[in-house]
């Protein structure tokens, strides 16, 4: 089963990175504050998906985005502003 590293970001320009297997489902937990670390944003938008083939491949991925040279992958890209 793939899996999918997500970015989202908030009406309030707060950002998440995640994994799932099934995106949508987590989408609509970001949006109706189920989530703990997602719940002090609102509408929070996907800006970046990405599959994997597996979760340990999923998982390195993620660890990856939050690190300072992710960070700076991603902002070079584009995809998250500080």
């Amino acid at each position: 089963m793939a899996h999918i590293v997500y970015i989202l970001r908030s009406k309030e320009g707060h950002t998440y990175v995640g994994m799932t297997n099934d995106l949508d489902r987590r989408l609509r937990e970001h949006n109706s504050g189920q989530s703990n670390y997602t719940r002090k944003g609102t509408d929070w938008d996907l800006v970046y998906k990405e599959e994997v083939p597996t979760r340990e491949e999923a998982r390195r991925r993620e660890k990856s985005f939050k690190s300072h040279a992710g960070t700076e992958w991603l902002q070079r890209r584009g995809i998250i502003l500080l």
